[in-house]
């Protein structure tokens, strides 16, 4: 069988709507090899779809008759560690692993560029697509159904404190509460931050960090739909973050802080959570995942 890690990401960053996002050590393993018939298992207690209808299945198929090749089934056994419809690309982890899973399967017909274009057909925007397949910083956009991005690494100034709640946000929710139109106003506001934060990220100019996460375009509809989403900002700026916002959809929450003050930033920002009676809210340390999805022999 092969074996696919696929990490989390964070879409969005704040401003960067639809077209930043960052890969993160969190990862999905997914083993994968052709068959006679569908055989889908996990090696945890996730529940996911058995059949034709499990996302990584589906992807995979939609990679083979691209190609121009019949799926006839597949064994998949899934380890699921991306916590599911929290903001963390669980839904771009799954189409990731069955892409490239199929892809390697076939004898790599698809290059990375043609496998993000065909992971942002099937996921519909590709800001957390992108940074799985490609690792680190990665900017994109879509022109005549073509997806084009650029991944950089995030400096090594840089860690990330991820806040997941014990509540899910699907990302059909989160999205129809957004408005149709925005003035060009909130525009030119979302586009100059969005800049900032990939100059700031890459360069780790630290201190530009707090205006770049500054967002009008999703952050002030989707905020309420997080239970205490306040009080972790709050709390999070209490103990010196660079920035936060809400991780892609939501609810998790990430906060981008200094590495040297990353570890006790987390221990006493769960002790602080305990306290206000939110100990059942994960509190993750993570760094950026420079290369991507992987595939292994095994």
């Amino acid at each position: 069988m092969i074996r696919i890690q696929v990490p989390a990401t964070s879409a969005n960053l704040g401003s960067g709507f639809d077209s930043l996002g960052i890969a993160l050590n969190l990862y999905n393993q997914v083993w994968m090899e052709e068959s006679d018939s569908i055989d889908i298992s996990c090696k945890d207690d996730v529940q996911v779809p058995l059949d034709e209808h499990n996302l990584i299945y589906w992807a995979a198929k939609q990679l083979y008759e691209q190609c121009g090749r019949k799926l006839p089934g597949m064994k998949i056994v899934q380890l699921n560690n991306i916590p599911m419809a929290r903001g963390l690309g669980s839904s771009s982890a799954c189409i990731v692993a069955g892409i490239l899973g199929a892809n390697r399967l076939l004898g790599s017909p698809l290059d990375t560029k043609e496998l993000v274009t065909l992971a942002t057909k099937i996921e519909g925007h590709p800001d957390n697509v992108a940074p799985a397949l490609e690792g680190g910083l990665v900017a994109s956009a879509i022109e005549g159904g073509k997806v084009y991005s650029v991944s950089v690494p995030v400096s090594d100034k840089i860690s990330f404190v991820v806040f997941i709640p014990p509540f899910e946000l699907k990302t059909e929710k989160a999205r129809s509460v957004l408005p149709d139109s925005y003035s060009r106003a909130d525009a030119v506001y979302n586009l100059s931050r969005s800049a900032l934060m990939t100059a700031s990220l890459f360069s780790g100019n630290l201190e530009n960090l707090r205006v770049a996460v500054q967002d009008k375009i999703h952050q002030p509809y989707r905020s309420g739909l997080i239970e205490n989403y306040d009080d972790v900002c709050r709390m999070s700026y209490e103990l010196g973050t660079l920035g936060t916002c809400i991780s892609g959809a939501g609810p998790t929450i990430i906060s981008m802080v200094k590495a040297e003050e990353a570890q006790n930033f987390e221990r006493t920002a769960r002790a602080h959570l305990e306290d206000k009676g939110m100990g059942d809210w994960q509190v993750k340390l993570l760094m950026t995942e420079s290369c991507g999805a992987k595939i292994f022999i095994e």
